[in-house]
Formats: structure tokens, C-alpha cells, sequence
């Protein structure tokens, strides 16, 4: 049986191990996928106001957390820059 192990790193310290942190160890794949979705929204969930595209990106890939899953199931894959993408189209105030 897989495990899931949830790891966040800080997209202001882009590489840097040390400010890595372990969120924890899921059960399922969904599990883990939901709290890495989690997180990005957070980030999203503190603007007040609809901003473009380009604001909401820069602003996530610079000061953003990028969760990810360390797992043996090959089956399980998250991208929370792809996820952060997709929220920011959704949000923009671009039509």
C-alpha cells in the first residue's frame, strides 16, 4: 500500500531545502491531492478583489506555496503550479 507524504515548499525561497516543510502523510492519493489544493487556495483565498492574470500569477510564483507529493504511485501526480494557473484564469478579472 502507498503512502502519501505532502511537502510544501516556499515559492519566495525557490529551491532552498531548508525552508522546505512536511505537511504530513495521507492515506489515498485524493487525500493528499486535496490538501496540496488546499494550500494553493489559501493563497488565493486572501484577495479581496478581482485582479488580471498576470498580477494574480506573478504574485503566486513569487510569494506562493508550492505543495507537492512524494509517493511510489506512479498513478498520483499534483502540479501546483498547473493548479495555480488554472485558479488564476478562473480568477482574473480577464473574461
Amino acid at each position: 500500500m502507498s503512502t502519501y507524504v505532502v511537502y510544501i515548499d516556499d515559492n519566495f525561497h525557490f529551491l532552498n531545502e531548508k525552508s522546505r516543510v512536511r505537511l504530513g502523510e495521507f492515506g489515498t492519493c485524493e487525500e493528499a491531492v486535496a490538501a496540496c489544493k488546499g494550500i494553493v487556495e489559501e493563497f488565493f483565498s486572501k484577495l479581496e478583489n478581482k485582479h488580471p492574470f498576470k498580477e494574480l500569477w506573478e504574485g503566486y510564483t513569487m510569494f506562493g506555496e508550492d505543495p507537492f507529493i512524494e509517493t511510489d504511485d506512479v498513478n498520483c501526480t499534483f502540479s501546483a503550479w498547473g493548479y495555480a494557473k488554472q485558479r488564476c484564469k478562473d480568477l482574473s478579472m480577464e473574461e
